[in-house]
């Protein structure tokens, strides 16, 4: 039986991901680092509406090869969304994220896959120097500029890594490519994971300034889907893909006070108090390229963050 492959099977994007191509009639395996979590990854399996019958689980891990044979044993699809956290040493986190896509593409190759859909970011477009912050996925971050961050610096190496690969031994597989800006929407699992954090301390009252920066806003629930969109459609074959929601880019004070404005007494403890600096730069991010190639309908980012919000609080994610 082909099995589709999911790396990062139990992360905020992965689990909503496998729980959607459950409920479409796959069999997926996901690649976990340890099994430690099994539970709580087929508990936010069920929370999104499919059956974990379907589900295998295998343990392989990006930092290193072994495991990846028995992952992709008589796999055709793979969607490769690990990659690692960390926020300090560049050590900890651009090598490994470029070796874990060397694992795995390898592995994908031996075993015959058609097609890989990667989880990018928008960090790896549009941290690079232009007079104006207007991007497409034609634009690159250059890895290579003095002060880059450590994490925007580790997708744009991975991303890179991901397409010379494909173009130097990939033989007849395929890459495509989903660039997310900042992730956010109804969680599945019962931890705070990524932009969850910010949700938690600014709903809580222990986030009490809010950093000065301009960003665009993907709900998870849209961006799971365009990966399975992106899986199916044959002209998206090497192609990358941004995905957010439309309209103008937002910041976390333009956050904070729709959130503020539209969920009353449970904001109480918002804060509008901004961090010093200067005001974040106009920036746009075009999500036409999706739009036009794979049919995305993103929903509207104030839907989004309040239905995050919501969704938090109904798992006790949020201390009230």
């Amino acid at each position: 039986m082909s099995h589709v492959l999911v790396t990062g099977a139990n992360g905020y994007l992965g689990t909503r991901l496998i729980a959607d191509l459950l409920r479409s009639g796959s069999d997926v395996r996901g690649a976990v680092r340890t099994r430690d979590g099994e539970a709580g990854l087929r508990d936010a399996v069920r929370r999104g509406g499919a059956d974990d019958a379907g589900l295998e689980l295998v343990e392989a891990s990006i930092t290193a090869e072994h495991g990846w044979g028995e992952a992709f044993a008589g796999v055709d699809e793979v969607y490769h969304l690990a990659s690692p956290m960390h926020y300090g040493d560049v050590n900890q986190i651009v090598g490994p994220a470029r070796d874990g896509v060397l694992h795995v593409f390898r592995a994908a190759r031996l075993a015959g896959a058609r097609r890989i859909v990667m989880t990018s970011s928008f960090a790896a477009i549009g941290y690079s120097p232009k007079l104006v912050r207007d991007y497409t996925e034609d634009d690159w971050t250059d890895a290579d500029m003095p002060g880059l961050a450590p994490y925007p610096r580790s997708k744009v190496v991975a991303e890179r890594a991901a397409w010379d690969f494909i173009g130097r031994e990939g033989g007849g597989m395929e890459l495509v490519v989903i660039n997310p800006t900042w992730i956010v929407g109804p969680p599945l699992v019962k931890e705070i994971r990524s932009s969850l954090h910010f949700f938690k301390g600014l709903f809580e009252g222990t986030m009490t300034t809010l950093p000065r920066q301009r960003f665009g806003v993907a709900d998870v629930r849209d961006v799971a889907q365009l990966h399975i969109t992106a899986m199916g459609v044959p002209e998206a074959a090497g192609k990358r893909y941004l995905a957010l929601a439309d309209g103008p880019t937002t910041t976390y004070l333009g956050v904070a006070q729709l959130l503020h404005d539209r969920l009353g007494a449970l904001a109480a403890r918002v804060t509008l108090e901004e961090a010093p600096g200067d005001e974040p730069p106009p920036l746009v991010i075009h999500n036409d390229r999706a739009k036009r190639d794979l049919g995305f309908q993103p929903r509207p980012a104030e839907t989004t963050l309040i239905e995050t919000v919501q969704s938090m609080r109904e798992l006790g994610l949020i201390e009230e």
